[in-house]
């Protein structure tokens, strides 16, 4: 796998990492990494216990602001990336993707 994709796998898991216990009530994940049948894509998980809304709140952090970028790195780093009801946790998961070859 490239330096460069280790490098957004290991910034976008520190994101969803951050988000994840930041915003649920346990401040508990189960972090998931797997790379896809056929090598192209490595998928990265974070399952929580949390009934939170499915899909994270959009937000445009201010030039001055120190956090709230999270999310942004996510959608400009991953492939594809969403979120769906966890079948490990009891509550969600939020999966980022990325191309495991340039």
């Amino acid at each position: 796998m490239p330096g460069d994709t280790c490098c957004d796998a290991v910034l976008l898991i520190s994101e969803l990492t951050t988000n994840a216990v930041l915003h649920t009530s346990s401040g508990q994940v189960l972090c998931g990494l797997t790379l896809t049948g056929d090598g192209r894509r490595l998928r990265i998980e974070l399952h929580d216990e949390d009934s939170t809304p499915l899909s994270p709140p959009e937000r445009e952090a201010g030039p001055a602001e120190e956090n709230g970028r999270g999310l942004l790195l996510v959608r400009q780093l991953a492939a594809s990336w969403g979120s769906t009801r966890s079948t490990r946790a009891g509550g969600k998961v939020v999966w980022a993707e990325l191309a495991a070859h340039s």
